[in-house]
């Protein structure tokens, strides 16, 4: 099982994230309005699923507000979900009071089962690691970022460009 550190404190993964070139996991969660949001609702798409610990935090909130601002200068065939076990209600204050509209945040409250399918939940912890995947328009896992420290950035850049290949 993969592992990570919470300031500098090994934890234990739930199990292994999924590979790049597999098939994503489709998921089933809870958007802001409270509708459903599945994975499978945006195929044929580039999807960014940046996974953090808690909307809450400011690591969190920098790397979602990231995302959202650099999702303009992409074409409009990537999308970016950011998902975390906040509730649905958490999530929709943060995206107002930070002006955030295109990153759609997404909960994992319910059972935390996107987080334990795609093998990024801490058990010690009861919140996910920070990643960062792209699943490319087929479904694919096309990227996959596990932050090997939770309280650090992901590396954007890589994401970003990775992204734009696959949109192109």
């Amino acid at each position: 099982m993969a592992s990570v550190t919470f300031k500098g404190n090994p934890v234990q993964m739930c199990g292994e994230p999924p590979a790049v070139g597999s098939s994503a996991p489709d998921f089933d969660l809870v958007a802001n309005d409270m509708s459903s949001v599945k994975l499978s609702d945006s195929n044929g798409k580039v999807r960014i699923v940046s996974v953090v610990p808690s909307i809450d935090t400011g690591l969190c909130s920098i790397q979602t507000a990231r995302f959202n601002r650099e999702l303009d200068a992409l074409p409009d065939s990537v999308v970016g979900y950011t998902v975390s076990v906040d509730t649905p209600f958490a999530q929709k204050r943060w995206c107002g009071a930070e002006g955030v509209e295109k990153m759609q945040l997404l909960s994992d409250f319910k059972g935390q089962n996107f987080a334990k399918s795609w093998g990024v939940y801490l058990t010690d912890l009861g919140i996910t690691a920070r990643c960062v995947f792209i699943v490319d328009q087929d479904g694919k896992i096309a990227y996959s970022q596990v932050v090997p420290e939770v309280a650090q950035e992901p590396n954007y850049d890589e994401v970003l460009q990775k992204a734009k290949e696959l949109a192109s």
